[in-house]
């Protein structure tokens, strides 16, 4: 079995997310008492934030680059970086180690592939909708990407930073989340990707007919059945 490597803490209550998941997969899949081998390195997400919010991407990479050397001095056989946004410095987290990063936006290309999507909505933050670090991955497989209008994006973002990296969970913003999804539904998207690490916790498959694809649970369940492949 591989030794995960996860840079989390962006914010923690997602990382719990994908500790469960892993291990869960890893059972689901191993039986028995068997459970995940991982290494978490949790950073301050205030300082990340901070980072985002100044354009300062040169010294978030810093930071996780950092993160990253540690997991592999630690005995990390591969990296997963456990937020969606922070995919925009991975390429310079990759040169900065020698193991492989998982990268999130991969795995949920395949994952959609797998599902027959050639055309998919994404919510995240205004880093991950508006810029083409993340979406020029799904669009290198084939599938096209729509994002919510510009009111509709701040709304998104301002939902993930103010409540749920708080753990705020509001029926207002579920369901202004869902009216979202199914708009963008009505113009053609086959799915919705929650393209941020928090929105599970917001809402899930149950609350909507829209098929969903939850990049916490693909990117964790991918990391386990990768350490075990």
């Amino acid at each position: 079995m591989k030794t995960i490597g996860l840079i989390g803490g962006m914010s923690w209550e997602s990382t719990v997310t994908y500790y469960q998941i892993i291990n869960q997969t890893i059972k689901r899949t191993l039986g028995g008492l068997h459970s995940a081998k991982c290494l978490l390195y949790s950073v301050d997400f205030f300082e990340i934030e901070e980072c985002q919010s100044k354009g300062d991407w040169a010294k978030s990479a810093e930071i996780l680059s950092d993160a990253a050397q540690r997991l592999e001095k630690a005995g990390a056989d591969f990296i997963v970086i456990c937020t969606n946004t922070m995919h925009k410095v991975a390429n310079t987290i990759q040169s900065a180690v020698s193991i492989p990063i998982l990268h999130i936006a991969e795995v949920t290309a395949r994952q959609l592939k797998a599902n027959d999507i050639s055309k998919v909505a994404l919510l995240g933050t205004k880093y991950t909708m508006e810029q083409d670090f993340y979406r020029s991955k799904l669009t290198q497989n084939g599938i096209t990407v729509v994002v919510p209008d510009e009111n509709d994006r701040e709304l998104i973002n301002s939902v993930i930073y103010n409540e749920l990296c708080l753990g705020v969970i509001q029926e207002a913003s579920r369901q202004k989340f869902l009216s979202i999804m199914n708009g963008l539904a009505d113009q053609g998207a086959q799915g919705a990707i929650l393209g941020c690490t928090e929105i599970g916790l917001l809402v899930g498959q149950k609350d909507t007919d829209v098929p969903l694809f939850d990049t916490t649970l693909i990117h964790a369940e991918s990391a386990a059945l990768y350490s075990i492949a």
